[in-house]
């Protein structure tokens, strides 16, 4: 049974892929009979894989990522138990309050569907996506086999690694993940103001060379953000050229060693309790000249701390660090029609330390 709902959408049940994509060109005609100036958005798909208790919850999310919002969504909730396919379009036109002008529109589709569909998703969403652009996939509780399915339509996979409960699990399934797909990890992108700000620290003339005198690295993070560190570890080891062996751990810790140029680096995870956000909690690295950098989240920004060798020491804040967990999706939107060429080689350097 299929209905009209009023201006730009359109609802099914017991419905077939065919009849989707027909009810979407239905309603582009009437958008385009609208607006003289309408133009549907064309710059990305989007394909949410979630659980239907759940799809709320994501809408929330998806809701909030700003101007980074795909141009077409096709979010499939996995219904346990259901049989039949049921779905929701619709045309979401941008209001630009001028006369004559061009206004965007983006494409809503909820699909919900049943267990019986994972393995066959390809087939339900192959008439939905917009040919020619590039299609990211992001299935944020888990659902590997529908995932699986979704790969031959994928260019770029959304993931989030602090989700695994093992953060080897988390970077091997990175892993298998980057061999299909370009890989854009959530992770990965919490702890992109640590890095930039670990950088511009050691950047100045005057610190250069306490880079090649670290020796000590120590990141804590939220007990479940485990992933997030040890890729940290990664991108240091990758962009200093250090040789890290595996690391050792108990209770959520974990330690291990380095060889840099000058010596060894001593790696030490360590779990916050306190840490609410999913990611970072703070990071403290060492030289062996007795210089030391802190950096720890703090309200608005990172407060970040520099002790020199003789005692004296200063602190700032960095304002506007964190970018909030919506800003973090947003940016992993935005970052699929992008490029880390950073991202792998730490993935592989943190694979080799949870080996």
């Amino acid at each position: 049974m299929a209905g009209d709902l009023g201006p730009g959408r359109w609802a099914a049940e017991d419905t077939s892929p065919g009849e989707i994509e027909a009810a979407l060109r239905e309603l582009l005609k009437e958008r385009f009979a609208e607006h003289d100036s309408f133009a549907p958005a064309r710059v990305l798909n989007l394909v949410v894989l979630a659980d239907d208790d759940w799809k709320g919850e994501i809408q929330n999310r998806l809701d909030h990522v700003g101007r980074n919002h795909a141009s077409r969504t096709i979010l499939l909730a996995v219904e346990p138990g259901r049989e039949t396919l049921e779905a929701h379009a619709e045309i979401d036109v941008e209001d630009t309050g001028a006369s004559g002008e061009m206004v965007a529109g983006t494409e809503q589709i909820t699909i919900t569907c049943g267990g019986r569909h994972l393995a066959g998703l390809d087939s339900i969403v192959d008439p939905l996506v917009v040919t020619d652009l590039a299609t990211l996939i992001w299935a944020p509780h888990g659902h590997r086999e529908g995932l699986d399915s979704l790969l031959s339509l994928a260019q770029i996979v959304l993931v989030d690694s602090v989700n695994e409960p093992d953060p080897a699990g988390a970077v091997q399934r990175a892993q298998e993940l980057s061999r299909e797909a370009y890989v854009v990890d959530l992770a990965w992108l919490r702890s992109t103001p640590w890095r930039e700000r670990v950088a511009a620290s050691f950047d100045p003339p005057l610190w250069r060379d306490e880079l090649y005198r670290i020796s000590s690295v120590t990141v804590r993070h939220r007990p479940d953000s485990g992933a997030a560190a040890v890729l940290f570890f990664g991108w240091l080891a990758t962009r200093l050229g250090w040789q890290a062996d595996s690391l050792v751990g108990q209770d959520g810790s974990r330690w291990g060693k380095a060889r840099a140029r000058r010596g060894e680096v001593t790696l030490t995870m360590s779990p916050d309790p306190s840490m609410s956000a999913p990611g970072l909690a703070g990071i403290t690295v060492e030289t062996a000249s007795g210089m030391s950098l802190s950096l720890d989240r703090g309200p608005g920004g990172l407060a970040a701390t520099r002790t020199l060798a003789d005692g004296r020491s200063s602190s700032f804040t960095v304002m506007g660090a964190s970018r909030g967990e919506s800003g973090i999706l947003g940016e992993g939107i935005r970052q699929a029609l992008l490029r880390d060429h950073t991202y792998a080689p730490a993935l592989e350097a943190a694979a080799s330390m949870l080996a």
